[in-house]
């Protein structure tokens, strides 16, 4: 039988996702499913680092993954918080383009924001112009993520979705 290796250590998120790795929920995990409450919680722990005399640091709680190459992650614990994260970062990007939009120091803005998609979220296909992911949710999530929440989609689908789907809109 062979030993089990468990890493254990406290990272940050920009660490997590700044690290040229890419993370996948697998097929099993459950579909996206925070609501109101998760994301208030989640939302107050990070307003309470930014305040005078507030934490230093938001603590993330436990992410469980598991790879075969140390390159793709499987998350296996902490996906909600993940993708939720992730959500946080793309709302961010979407403020930042709207900046830009309405002629707000777009260059300045523009680096912003490339900046943080590429550190957070992923990259521009330079060919394509397909944006890549740093993050793959599972098989009923993803498709929604990817094609609208990534690429910053103006208008997001509301009818003929998934539950989890509606989630993912409403915490975008």
């Amino acid at each position: 039988m062979s030993a089990t290796n468990f890493n254990t250590k406290n990272d940050t998120y920009r660490k997590l996702m700044g690290n040229g790795l890419t993370y996948r929920i697998p097929r099993f995990q459950r579909d996206y499913s925070w609501g109101e409450d998760e994301w208030d919680d989640l939302w107050q722990d990070i307003l309470g680092t930014i305040v005078e005399g507030g934490e230093p640091a938001h603590y993330m709680g436990y992410l469980v993954l598991q790879s075969a190459d140390d390159r793709v992650f499987d998350v296996i614990d902490g996906q909600q918080r993940l993708t939720t994260l992730s959500i946080i970062v793309l709302t961010a990007l979407k403020n930042l383009q709207r900046l830009i939009d309405e002629n707000k120091e777009p260059e300045r803005t523009r680096q912003r924001l490339d900046q943080l998609r590429q550190t957070y979220i992923g990259y521009l296909d330079p060919v394509t112009l397909v944006p890549r992911s740093k993050l793959t949710l599972n098989r009923n999530n993803d498709n929604y993520y990817q094609t609208y929440l990534v690429p910053l989609a103006e208008n997001l689908p509301q009818r003929r979705i998934r539950a989890s789907e509606h989630g993912l809109r409403r915490s975008f």
